[in-house]
């Protein structure tokens, strides 16, 4: 494995991606095709929340190889649909196969589906609502590098952004949480510098019309 830029590397297929990505097929596929780039519309972003979640205390490998499982135990994470699940529903999805066997997440993604349609009824969407917290770009690092990205577990928007969702009965939401939230869906731009995916999502964002 070739090193270019402090935290690039290129791995056995060829390809230069940021450091972390490079360590299984799954993480190259997310960092390569879905990580940073933004996300409008709702149920993914519940999904990507809710999957955070998840991740607290767990390795984001662990949640990517569960997903496809999830998503079916989730009904897709169609907020919709889960928010008129009775409590009841807690033991039948904790006897999934798929499932992360944590009793308050999987009750947190259903309470979460309660709140979401709330909000989405105040706000419009949860993307309007959402999108509201993507940092300023006088806020970000000058250059995003491998020392810059390590430092950054949340920001202030994150912050008041969790705040705020707990606030509203949100659970599993804390800032780091929420900042991991952030870099998934494209609030905010993680590739390093020197990582080919970096432009392509600046790309994507600059023609982006904000919810």
């Amino acid at each position: 494995m070739a090193t270019r830029t402090p935290g690039v590397v290129v791995g056995d297929d060829g390809r230069a991606r940021c450091w972390w990505s490079d360590g299984s097929p799954e993480y190259r596929v997310y960092h390569d095709g879905e990580w940073g780039m933004p996300v409008t519309e709702d149920q993914r972003l519940f999904e990507k929340i809710s999957l955070e979640g998840f991740q607290a205390g767990l390795s984001w490998l662990i949640v990517l190889r569960k997903r496809p499982g999830l998503r079916q135990a989730f009904e897709g994470f169609d907020f919709r649909k889960l928010a008129r699940s009775p409590k009841s529903r807690v033991e039948s999805l904790l006897r999934a196969p798929v499932m992360i066997r944590n009793r308050a997440k999987v009750a947190s993604v259903l309470s979460n589906a309660r709140r979401a349609c709330e909000l989405v009824e105040e706000a419009g969407s949860l993307a309007s609502f959402l999108w509201r917290f993507e940092p300023p770009p006088s806020a970000r690092p000058k250059r995003m590098t491998q020392a810059a990205l390590k430092k950054l577990t949340t920001c202030p928007e994150a912050k008041a952004l969790s705040k705020e969702l707990k606030r509203r009965g949100w659970s599993f939401v804390g800032p780091t949480t929420l900042y991991a939230f952030m870099q998934g869906v494209g609030l905010v731009n993680d590739h390093l510098e020197g990582c080919p995916v970096r432009p392509r999502i600046e790309k994507v964002r600059r023609a982006l019309t904000r919810p």
